[in-house]
C-alpha cells in the first residue's frame, strides 16, 4: 500500500502519539505498517519516518541513513557532519536522553515539512530505550548524525518539528541550500548567516 506522508499543518503531527501495547507491537497490522513506511521512507528518500508522518498517532519510526545517499560527498563533509551509513531498524516506545552539553549545528529537513530546511542545533550523542519490531527492549547508544536522525524522529512523536529548534534565520529551500551553501563548512555557514 501507497503510504501519503502529510505535511506540517496536519494536527497529527502536533500531537503526543500514543504508546503501542505489547500484544500491537507484533501484530499483522503492526508488521504490515513498519514494511509501507520503510516503502515510503526509501521511496522519498529520507533517513527516517515516524508513524505521526502518515497520520498515524503511534510511538513507531523506521530509520535508515543509506551508502547511497553520501555516495558524492567528499571525505571531509561526511566527517564534518560525523555521519555513516545507519542500517534499516524500528523504534518503538523510544524514551531518550541526551548526553553531555554538547550541542551542534546541522541542515535538517524533513518530509512533512516538504522543500524547506534549516540549521538545527542538536545534541552531539544520545541514548534511546526502546522496543524493536519484534518488541524486545533494545538500547542504542548513538553520536553524530545517527543521533541527529533519533532526536528528529522521536521529536515526531512528541509533536514536535524541526522547526521548533531551528535557527529562522537560517530557513531556506532546499534549492538555495544546493545553489548557496551545500558545499560550505558548518562552520563558514555558521558565520555567514551570523548564528552564534
Amino acid at each position: 500500500m501507497s503510504l501519503t506522508i502529510v505535511q506540517t499543518g496536519e494536527p497529527v503531527l502536533r500531537q503526543q502519539a500514543r504508546l503501542l501495547r505489547h500484544n500491537e507491537v507484533r501484530s499483522k497490522e503492526i508488521r504490515q505498517l513498519i514494511e509501507d513506511m520503510k516503502d515510503a521512507m526509501h521511496a522519498a528518500p529520507g533517513v527516517g519516518l515516524a508513524a505521526p508522518q502518515i497520520g498515524k498517532g503511534l510511538q513507531l519510526a523506521v530509520i535508515e541513513d543509506r551508502p547511497e545517499y553520501t555516495k558524492d560527498w567528499t571525505a571531509a563533509q561526511l566527517a564534518e557532519r560525523d555521519r555513516r551509513p545507519v542500517p534499516f531498524h524500528v523504534i518503538i516506545n523510544p524514551r531518550l536522553t541526551l548526553i553531555g552539553d554538547e550541542r551542534v549545528e546541522s541542515f535538517e529537513g524533513c518530509l512533512s515539512v516538504d522543500g524547506l530546511m534549516a540549521l538545527v542545533p542538536r545534541a552531539k550523542q544520545v541514548r534511546v530505550e526502546c522496543l524493536d519490531e519484534k518488541g524486545d527492549a533494545k538500547v542504542i547508544e548513538a553520536a553524530g548524525w545517527y543521533a541527529r536522525i533519533l532526536q528528529h524522529e522521536i521529536d515526531h512523536l512528541c509533536g514536535t518539528l524541526y522547526i521548533d529548534h531551528m535557527h529562522t534565520r537560517t530557513l531556506m529551500t532546499v534549492e538555495n541550500f544546493t545553489k548557496h551553501w551545500k558545499e560550505k563548512t558548518l562552520s563558514e555557514t555558521c558565520r555567514l548567516l551570523a548564528i552564534e
